[in-house]
């Protein structure tokens, strides 16, 4: 198991953790915890079993879950979260068909100068409407967001559910690139990432992570598709898209592949998920592009084989 403390981040996202099933129970696999090693401590020592804390709750619902505040909530690690400045989280479960592989959870603080948003919309009477999120100081955008709802194919989380595949869309705050676009521009949101999260049954449901300048989600986003009919047979993962506030490479200079866009099972970070089937977590180490310190990345399925591969470096 791994245990990190690292400065506090100027990124929306502040701390980043994988659970896995094991013996009847979520157990800690890895993390990368922004502010506290309390809180490092207390996640490595703990356990859930299944409607039990956070992860638990995910893994009993079968579907991400946000959760805007800690006080009074079921959340199990409250005051090491509170001492870490951490208010709220979003789970996200990694499923193969109905088999859960592990649960990702991503804790933000409450603080009215970050903007951003972290959203979950949910298939309602034939569109995608707002099951939950969590926006920091982006209040209006909050409010605009609960009254909109969308269509196959429309807008960023309707594309995501048409195409089936995540999307990065880009200038979000530009008249008619996007439907929230004024109220975005208001608040500095500028990018926007679209992520299917497959879950058992036959519902819908499609994470979206908007993303201001000055509080990003994250500092560097990359979607990786890994679909065998696209890379062949082998455990292998394209770059397919990428978006960065920051200048680097992909891969740590001192072994740099042939081919930056193109990696294979147990090479770099990316190779580990291809590895491993898993969520993972880094905390600095080979691997990790110039400049960026960690980095967290989701694999997304379809149906039992492993689709997609998206990546958010800080």
């Amino acid at each position: 198991m791994n245990m990190h403390t690292l400065p506090v981040s100027d990124t929306f996202v502040r701390v980043a953790e994988v659970w896995v099933p094991k013996d009847g129970r979520l157990v800690h696999a890895e993390g990368d915890y922004a502010h506290s090693p309390a809180f490092a401590a207390a996640s490595v020592a703990e356990s859930f079993a299944k409607g039990e804390g956070l992860p638990g709750k995910v893994w009993e619902s079968g579907k991400p879950i946000v959760l805007k505040e800690f006080d009074g909530s079921y959340f199990k690690r409250r005051d090491a979260a509170e001492e870490a400045g951490l208010t709220s989280a979003v789970a996200i479960p990694v499923f193969a068909e109905d088999t859960l592989k592990a649960v990702l959870v991503l804790f933000c603080s409450a603080d009215a100068d970050h903007m951003g948003a972290i959203e979950i919309w949910e298939y309602m009477e034939e569109r995608l409407t707002l099951a939950d999120g969590y926006y920091g100081g982006a209040t209006r955008f909050e409010a605009a967001s609960k009254n909109i709802s969308f269509s196959h194919g429309q807008g960023l989380p309707g594309g995501v559910w048409s195409a089936n595949t995540p999307i990065l869309k880009r200038d979000i705050g530009r008249a008619g690139s996007f439907l929230r676009s004024e109220q975005a521009a208001e608040v500095g949101l500028k990018t926007g990432l679209g992520l299917p999260i497959p879950t058992p049954g036959d519902n819908v449901f499609v994470l979206t992570l908007l993303s201001a300048l000055n509080t990003p989600i994250a500092h560097r986003f990359e979607i990786w598709d890994a679909r065998p009919e696209c890379v062949g047979a082998t455990r292998q993962a394209q770059l397919i898209d990428g978006l960065c506030k920051r200048e680097g490479a992909l891969w740590a200079q001192q072994n740099p592949p042939v081919d930056p866009t193109m990696v294979s099972a147990w090479m770099g970070p990316i190779g580990k998920v291809l590895g491993t089937g898993l969520p993972y977590v880094q905390r600095e180490g080979a691997g990790l592009p110039a400049g960026y310190t960690s980095m967290f990345a989701l694999p997304i399925y379809h149906e039992a084989d492993l689709a997609y591969v998206v990546a958010c470096y800080l």
